[in-house]
């Protein structure tokens, strides 16, 4: 029987076929392997993408490693609808996708990648098809500006009211909060500047009154960079003394748990306060060229309307274009309310308290090179700020808003 089913011209071409079948079963193989792993990979990349770009539009200098994957998985995660989870995938440190992110800071431009692998294991045989992806990300920064509320939800965190005249020349007013009023005006102040820049709405802009640049508030955009992010205040001295009087002179150093009050002499250099507070007690003046004065420990900072106020920061070194620097996690309200004659420049720096700032027509001049960066900032008196003064800051600058761009 077996003979003749050899000599068989049936049993001829049904060995042939079988025979034939099998490169064909494994060229459909390969092909829906192909098939599979392009669809797996271009889910891979679009998670990949739509992680890169969200950590791009909250990036922010100093931040951690830790802060960037947790940020990145969460987005890359829940975009990964179209590729099968339950595949077994390369294990790298107990991340399933072997999923980084490096981010680099280049000044005025920053650089995102995200990267990500996987196994897609192949349908005949042991063959797997590895799939590496990578997405770049470039964020820029955004337009010169001169007031950055912080706070991400805060309402009113800018806050323009009275009877004030705000000019800001080329330079625009910027706000991190979402909230439905993240830049308030109110009362008759009249406002000039290049825009308005905020991740939330506006309330009294556009109005009589209202000058900008761009035509109309900007809304709905992405959150400022902290522009002292990376700045790191100085490490304590020994706690220096204050001399008795009315009028006193100091030298740089640690003061601790001190109230300084009267008319005071800062001789140019860094000056720290553990607590305690710069309080001018009416009449009094504060003064001086070159300086930085830290706001540590709770330490707080007032002056009143009939203080003198006359401070210039730095123009090199760590501390360049600082003038006032209150540390994270000191709520205590910084109020600047300089009376005539005062001149005031330099960053002045409270991220987690509100600023309350009341310029005045002799704040022009020597004291326009100021930039206000708060948990909120409120302006009242009549303010004039300069975009242009980057030798004053010793290079210091401050942007609004930022661009975020998918590049590869």
């Amino acid at each position: 029987m077996l003979g003749n089913f050899w000599k068989s011209k049936g049993g001829n071409v049904a060995v042939m076929f079988a025979l034939a079948s099998v490169p064909i079963m494994v060229g459909v193989a390969g092909a829906i392997d192909f098939v599979s792993t392009e669809t797996d990979a271009s889910a891979l990349q679009n998670a990949l993408d739509a992680s890169g770009l969200a950590i791009g539009t909250q990036y922010y200098s100093g931040m951690t490693q830790d802060q960037l994957q947790q940020l990145g998985l969460q987005v890359f995660d829940a975009n990964l609808g179209l590729m099968d989870k339950q595949t077994p995938q390369l294990q790298y440190n107990d991340n399933p996708f072997g999923f980084t992110v490096n981010a680099q800071d280049g000044g005025n431009v920053h650089y995102i990648s995200v990267s990500a692998k996987a196994v897609h294991p192949g349908f005949v045989g042991s063959v797997n098809w590895r799939i590496d992806r990578t997405s770049y990300v470039k964020v820029s920064t955004g337009t010169q500006a001169c007031v950055l509320a912080l706070d991400p939800h805060l309402s009113e965190a800018v806050k323009i009211q009275g009877s004030t005249e705000v000019a800001m020349a080329h330079c625009v007013i910027a706000s991190n909060s979402d909230a439905s009023d993240s830049i308030y005006r109110g009362g008759s102040a009249q406002i000039s500047a290049a825009c308005t820049s905020s991740v939330g709405q506006t309330v009294g802009i556009p109005a009589s009154g209202v000058h900008l640049d761009c035509g109309a508030p900007l809304v709905d955009q992405y959150p400022s960079f902290d522009p002292l992010a990376g700045v790191i205040p100085p490490a304590y001295t020994s706690c220096s003394p204050v001399p008795g009087g009315k009028t006193v002179t100091l030298s740089p150093g640690t003061f601790c748990n001190k109230t300084l009050s009267g008319n005071i002499v800062l001789t140019p250099g860094v000056y720290i306060l553990r607590g305690g507070q710069i309080k001018l007690g009416g009449n009094g003046s504060l003064s001086g060229s070159g300086v930085t004065i830290f706001l540590m420990e709770g330490a707080q900072f007032t002056a009143n309307a009939n203080d003198v106020v006359t401070l210039s920061p730095p123009t090199s070194g760590p501390y360049a274009g600082v003038t006032l620097y209150q540390d994270h996690g000191n709520n205590s309200a910084l109020t600047i309310n300089g009376g005539a004659g005062s001149t005031l420049s330099g960053f002045v720096y409270a991220p987690d308290a509100p600023i309350t700032y009341a310029g005045n027509s002799d704040m022009s001049g020597q004291g326009n090179c100021i930039r206000l960066v708060g948990d909120s900032v409120t302006m009242t008196g009549n303010s004039a700020v300069s975009s242009d003064c980057s030798a004053a800051l010793g290079n210091r600058e401050m942007y609004a808003g930022r661009q975020v761009l998918l590049v590869k």
